[in-house]
Order: C-alpha cells, then structure tokens, then sequence
C-alpha cells in the first residue's frame, strides 16, 4: 500500500523541537489531496485565559490541553470525511497519546512519533526561531516524559541523525507496515 495513493491519517508526536512541524508540513507537501493540522493553533486560537502547561500544570491547563486534542480530533475527522490525507501535529505525551488515538474516529490511523536524542534535539532548539521553547520545561523532562510515559504506539523514529528530507523518506517506506493503530 502506498501512502501516495491511499487516504489515512498520519498523527505525528513527539517533544518540543523535534521536527513535527516541519516533517508534518514536508510530508503533507509530498502527498496529493493533504492537509497539515497544527494541534497548537487552536491553543493559539484563545484570546485571553489561556493556561499553558507547564511541570506543575493546573486543572484548568489540562482542560485546555485536552480541549486542544479534541478540536484536532474533530478537524483530523472532517478533513478526512471529505476526502482528505490528513497529517496532524501537536506534542502529545503520556496516556494522551492513547486518548487521542481513540478520540480520532476516522481509519487508517497512522502515529509517528519523532524521537530524537535529547542532545539532537538541544542544538535544533539552539536554531530555532521560537523564543524561550524551554523556558520552565527542559528538554530532559521531556524526553522523560516521551520515552518512560507514553505507549509504544505506532512507528517511533530516532531523528537524531536525519535531514527532514530523509526523515520524510523513512516514513513513506515505513508507515503503513509499522504505524498503523487500530
């Protein structure tokens, strides 16, 4: 089966400075009728009240923060309804993952979880033009966080070493026999 040609879902994870956005945008370029739905926009999306997570998070940002997920959920689905290859990004660590897995309706699923070393992912931050990505979160947390709380769901990608491009390449050769969830 090739992703070029069959209709899925291609949910994409991983921590802060990753890559997501831009191998989700990269992939999205290379299939035919494609969308790339950034789970942060609808974080973005609020005016005033807006609760971040933070390490000690408070209930009203894990409320935010799965509001966030269901609005992605619900645009993976739409977009898939009407006929739509969608590929979505967002970090999604932990029990979460398995939560957004059951919350998008729509199948083929496909999660790709980009986990690149903690050093790797040090010298991106470094290159970034977001300002203060870590500001009380560290990357060690969240790599934590990725590798000892979050199910082995789906096709998980050391990065570390790989050009965008080639990480692009290595999901079209390996998604559909090793990311497929039910």
């Amino acid at each position: 089966m090739s992703l070029m040609t069959q209709q899925a879902i291609i949910l994409i994870t991983g921590i802060q400075a990753a890559g997501k956005s831009t191998i989700a945008q990269l992939l999205a370029e290379r299939l035919e009728r494609s969308v790339h739905v950034r789970g942060d926009s609808f974080r973005r999306m609020i005016v005033n009240g807006r609760a971040d997570m933070t390490p000690d998070p408070s209930d009203e940002a894990w409320r935010q923060l799965r509001l966030r997920y269901k609005l992605t959920a619900m645009a993976c689905d739409e977009y898939f309804r009407e006929g739509f290859t969608v590929v979505a990004q967002d970090v999604i660590l932990g029990k979460p993952l398995s939560e957004m897995v059951h919350m998008i309706r729509q199948r083929p699923l496909l999660v790709v979880v980009l986990a690149p070393r903690p050093e790797a992912v040090l010298a991106r931050e470094k290159g970034r033009s977001k300002a203060d990505t870590y500001d009380q979160w560290t990357i060690e947390l969240l790599d934590k966080g990725l590798r000892e709380d979050t199910p082995r769901i789906g096709l998980w990608l050391d990065t570390s070493d790989q050009t965008p491009e080639q990480t692009v390449e290595e999901i079209l050769s390996r998604v559909w026999s090793e990311a497929s969830v039910d």
